[in-house]
């Protein structure tokens, strides 16, 4: 299995032969709009890595208890055929702690969605490795993690 739990300034070893993909995020609900987001990514290269973040990430951010836990986040992640790696991350702080990671991985992009808020932190972590930050999707409405645990998404059965 390709299930790594990251040490903060510990090279992360994935082929630099090959044309690597960073993607990141919780992940906790798997939905419609993640497998769009991870299949285009992936189109983009050879290798798409997953930094995925921890459950204190999900408590802090989203202000709930995550409904998986990250190691079987993990596992959801890499039962989908886009998903080459996935890197368990530990509760980072600040944008500092993200540079060393994306440093370690040093992906040729980095893959998000139209609307990242950190959309700008990625940029310039991108620059700093000359890698490419590329919009692979719209934000998908009305799929969310937050609206799926909310019930909205469901349809009344007619």
């Amino acid at each position: 299995m390709n299930y790594h739990h990251y040490i903060l300034t510990k090279k992360i070893s994935v082929s630099s032969q090959q044309h690597i993909i960073l993607v990141g995020g919780c992940f906790d609900i798997l939905h419609f709009g993640h497998i769009e987001f991870l299949k285009k990514a992936k189109e983009l290269g050879d290798i798409l890595v997953v930094a995925l973040e921890p459950d204190e990430r999900i408590m802090q951010s989203k202000k709930r208890v995550p409904i998986h836990t990250q190691e079987e986040r993990a596992h959801n992640l890499l039962a989908l055929r886009s998903v080459d790696h996935v890197i368990g991350l530990p509760l980072l702080e600040g944008f500092n702690d993200y540079l060393e990671l994306v440093k370690n991985i040093n992906p040729h992009i980095i893959a998000i969605t139209d609307g990242d808020p950190q959309t700008s932190n990625k940029q310039k972590q991108a620059d700093a490795i000359n890698a490419q930050i590329i919009v692979v999707i719209d934000r998908i409405e009305p799929f969310s993690s937050s609206m799926i645990i909310q019930n909205k998404h469901s349809k009344p059965i007619q």
